[in-house]
């Protein structure tokens, strides 16, 4: 089924426009790309407070209960609909990808649902339901166009999201993300440079590379040096402050990146590097591609190239076959590896999946068992982490949203360097300063926390900056799509895209 609309009546004059957000950063940044183009077709977005004339639920099917939260939405949305003639709901993301037909089957009030490989349909899915007033289903088998050459209307004023790569070669027995988001298709050097670049020129201090496995960036093209060369590349730009990626896998992590983190001062200290499991057997079923050694090594390898790095980690809890011996294991890994925090899931079946029809599925009041322990254990692991942090100084990048008692307690909040959360107060000597969204700030931690931490003492430096401009303005970063031409910074040899960007 082509996406192209013929005999169809542009939107109608007004038309406004929410999108509603589920699951992982892909979908975050997914999310953008369909508010870029729905603004390019001519919507806007609906005022906080109103109902939108067309509402979007971007769907995630890694997170437990992805059903059933998709479900209980669109039923709340149906009298909302009724109310409201002419309004339409979307869905779309990994849900939409795997359920299909299914969803306007169980809901026949949708009116649109569209994959992960062909967002850039919306718009005309849109046009062609309200034309023909019947429901449009179109799931792409495969990408359609990679997701950065569609317009994107940016979330924050100071930080932007890069996608490196789409879809995943793994083959891990748990997850059901590389049946969604296909195999892995890798952007060129140049294109990831020129989007950076337009960031920056719109006063963006920091971005985050995006991939599924993002440091087997390069496997497309065969360049096993490609993620540091990015890193190294991405790291000189000019205005840019701080460079981080999400999510790398043990399996490919190299020490190539390790020194293009060390030896790049924008790049920052921080590693989220996925666990899943300390147990050697229980990797083996989720066919992860590492063992517990190999994990800790990395650890090892990355403290002694940065002693100051905090790194992070997944894991899961109560995996088909787990014994407590399996989950000891993954409790003296945590012990040995001294997190600064750790996502930790009660494991839960993925239908598709080969763990979800493996022997031994664990009874829930075990796994719920072990997941309180290990996150007992992890909780002290990291406010010891954190009270090694009180006395320090810090730069923070003040962020918006982030600190959910900030109006009670009169405190602002923003990121360190090392990703930490830090709660604090924007005053000095004198008395409060107006500090916004975007700033720079340097302060001394004072108090910590197991998942933050805090300032309370007067801000030693205060530094406004374009981006925090541009928040005070009401103004956010855009992407036009398709960018030609490579950024104004130098890039080494082996980045030079083969036959341009």
């Amino acid at each position: 089924m082509t996406s192209e609309l013929s005999h169809a009546d542009p939107p109608a004059p007004g038309r406004t426009y929410r999108v509603r957000t589920y699951g992982c950063q892909m979908n975050v940044h997914d999310s953008e790309r369909l508010s870029g183009l729905l603004e390019a077709a001519g919507y806007t977005a609906a005022p906080e407070g109103t109902d939108a004339d067309v509402v979007v639920l971007n769907t995630c099917a890694v997170r437990e209960n992805a059903d059933n939260r998709l479900y209980g939405n669109l039923g709340h949305l149906r009298p909302v609909k009724d109310a409201h003639p002419g309004m339409q709901i979307a869905v779309g993301g990994c849900l939409a990808q795997k359920d299909r037909g299914e969803i306007v089957r169980r809901a026949p009030w949708v009116d649109v649902v569209f994959g992960t490989h062909n967002v850039g349909s919306l718009p005309a899915l849109l046009e062609r339901a309200r034309h023909n007033a019947e429901a449009q289903v179109e799931i792409a088998e495969a990408l359609e166009v990679f997701p950065s050459t569609l317009p994107a209307k940016r979330d924050s004023a100071y930080s932007g999201w890069v996608s490196i790569s789409v879809g995943c070669n793994n083959t891990c027995t748990f997850c059901i993300v590389p049946a969604l988001r296909g195999r892995e298709k890798d952007r060129r050097p140049g294109e990831i440079l020129a989007e950076v670049q337009a960031l920056v020129d719109q006063g963006v201090l920091e971005v985050t590379l995006l991939g599924q496995n993002v440091n087997a960036y390069g496997v497309e093209f065969r360049d096993r040096g490609a993620f540091a060369d990015l890193l190294r590349a991405t790291g000189r730009i000019e205005g840019l402050e701080r460079v981080r990626f999400t999510s790398p896998h043990p399996r490919e992590f190299t020490d190539d990146v390790i020194d293009a983190m060390a030896e790049t001062p924008a790049v920052c200290h921080q590693l989220h590097m996925p666990l899943q499991s300390g147990s050697d057997d229980v990797l083996r079923r989720m066919r992860r591609g590492y063992r517990q050694e190999r994990y800790l090594g990395i650890i090892d390898r990355v403290r002694a190239a940065m002693p100051d790095a905090a790194i992070t980690t997944d894991i899961i809890v109560g995996f088909p076959g787990e014994t407590e011996a399996d989950f000891e294991q993954t409790l003296e890994v945590v012990r040995r590896a001294r997190l600064a925090s750790a996502f930790t899931f009660q494991y839960s079946k993925r239908p598709g999946t080969p763990a979800a029809e493996m022997a031994e599925q664990l009874p829930k009041e075990v796994v719920q068992e072990r997941y309180l322990r290990l996150t007992a254990l992890q909780d002290e692991i990291s406010w010891a982490e954190n009270r090694a942090q009180v006395g320090r100084t810090v730069e923070l990048l003040v962020a918006s949203g982030e600190g959910s008692k900030d109006a009670r307690t009169g405190r602002l909040s923003g990121r360190a360097r090392d990703g930490r959360l830090v709660h604090f107060t924007a005053a000095d000597g004198g008395g409060p300063v107006h500090v916004r969204p975007g700033d720079v700030v340097d302060t001394v931690v004072t108090q910590a926390a197991p998942h933050h931490l805090v300032a309370d003492g007067p801000l030693l430096s205060h530094r406004r900056t374009r981006a925090g401009d541009a928040h005070e303005a009401g103004t956010r970063p855009s992407t036009p799509g398709v960018l030609l031409g490579m950024p104004k910074v130098g890039v080494p040899a082996p980045l030079a895209p083969a036959g341009g960007c």
